[in-house]
């Protein structure tokens, strides 16, 4: 009686899609452009959260708590947004896009009297540099995937 040899754990289907994925963050995280993003958006997180202490509008609580969660939030959805996982990469790039979205649109839509001229001018450009920030964030990581799929392509 002879026995079929195994396939080893190297060659199982689950194993090498596993490695694939890892390759495309990690391919997305050693490019320049990767680590520029990631480390612009980080920034622009913690300058969110400080901003009403930066710019001194921190009297109006509302806003600046508002800023100060948002800031936060965005900092550490990017930071680690270049992460492990194509799926996580991806994800968190598209939550901080509504995390810029909502900083633009926050003077106006939180409670109080907020939308003065200083704060509308801060939110709306950290927002928009926050917006930019992330699309470059989840546009490396599909050129990472593409990347690694013609690869893949390639070799079979």
């Amino acid at each position: 009686m002879t026995t079929s040899p195994r396939p080893s754990m190297e060659t199982h289907p689950d194993i090498v899609e596993m490695r694939m994925r890892h390759e495309m963050a990690e391919r997305a995280t050693s490019t320049a452009q990767g680590q520029a993003v990631g480390t612009l958006a980080f920034l622009t997180g913690i300058y969110l959260a400080a901003s009403p202490w930066i710019t001194g509008f921190s009297g109006l609580s509302t806003l600046a708590v508002t800023n100060l969660i948002v800031g936060i939030a965005y900092a550490l959805a990017m930071s680690g947004g270049f992460g492990r996982a194509y799926e996580r990469t991806h994800s968190m790039a598209w939550c901080a896009c509504l995390l810029g979205v909502w900083t633009i649109i926050s003077p106006w839509a939180v409670a109080g009297p907020v939308n003065t001229t200083k704060t509308i001018v801060n939110n709306v450009v950290t927002g928009v540099v926050a917006l930019v920030l992330a699309l470059a964030a989840s546009a490396t990581a599909r050129a990472a995937e593409a990347s690694t799929l013609r690869r893949g392509m390639a070799a079979r």
